[in-house]
C-alpha cells in the first residue's frame, strides 16, 4: 500500500527471489514521509508456491500488522506520542506488481534473475479489501470497520509472533549496528 507523493507512506510486503530448494524469504517495510529503512524479513516455513496463502496487513491508528494464514509475522507499533512517525493521515491505494530488484534482493544481489524462467506469474483469490476511504474529504467506513479498526494482538497472537521471529525472521533493521553506526532508530529501544 502507497500514498501518493514525494513525502509517501508505504507498507509493505516483498517476496524475494531464491535457489531451488532454498527458503523463501518475504521482506516487509513500512514508510513515512518517503523514508524507509524499517525493514524486516522472514524465511517461510512452507513453500509458496505449492498452494495459496491469506497474506494480510491490519493497519488501523495504533499498529500495523503483517500476517500470513492469520499468523502475525510483525507488529510495528504507533509510538508517534514518543516522536516515532507513524502512518496515519496519508490515503494509501493497493499495488501489486511483480518487478526486477535481482541488485538487492537475492541474497543481496548475488544471484541474479534467471529471465529464461519467465514470463514470471503472480495469482491471486479471494482478494479481499476492507477500508475507510475519503468521501467528500471525509473518511468513511463501512460497519466492518470496528473489528479490525482497535484491533491489537491478543495473547495467543503475541505468542505465535514470538514463535516467528525466534525461528523465521533472519533480518531485522533493529539489530543492524552497522547500518546505523549514529544510533539505532529510536523505536529499536521499546521491548517487542
Amino acid at each position: 500500500m502507497r500514498s501518493q507523493g514525494e513525502a509517501f507512506d508505504e507498507i509493505d510486503y516483498e517476496f524475494l527471489g531464491n535457489l531451488t530448494g532454498q527458503p523463501y524469504t518475504v521482506h516487509t517495510n513500512v514508510y513515512t514521509g518517503g523514508r524507509g529503512d524499517r525493514e524486516q524479513q522472514f524465511h517461510l516455513w512452507f513453500d509458496p508456491t505449492t498452494n495459496f496463502h491469506t497474506y494480510s496487513i491490519l493497519w488501523n491508528p495504533h499498529t500495523i500488522i503483517f500476517a500470513i494464514d492469520e499468523i502475525p509475522i510483525r507488529e510495528f507499533k504507533n509510538r508517534e506520542a514518543l516522536g516515532i512517525p507513524f502512518p496515519k493521515l496519508k490515503p494509501m491505494r493497493l499495488h501489486s506488481s511483480l518487478w526486477n530488484a535481482d541488485q538487492w534482493a537475492t541474497q543481496g544481489g548475488r544471484i541474479k534473475t534467471d529471465w529464461s524462467q519467465a514470463p514470471f506469474r503472480a495469482s491471486y483469490r479471494n482478494f479481499r479489501a476492507d477500508a475507510c476511504v475519503k468521501v467528500a474529504g471525509r473518511p468513511s467506513c463501512s460497519p466492518r470497520t470496528g473489528t479490525w479498526l482497535t484491533r491489537t494482538l491478543d495473547g495467543l497472537s503475541q505468542g505465535r509472533l514470538k514463535w516467528v521471529r525466534r525461528k523465521y525472521r533472519i533480518y531485522n533493521y533493529c539489530s543492524d549496528a552497522k547500518r546505523y553506526p549514529q544510533g539505532l532508530p529510536k523505536e529499536c529501544h521499546f521491548q517487542e
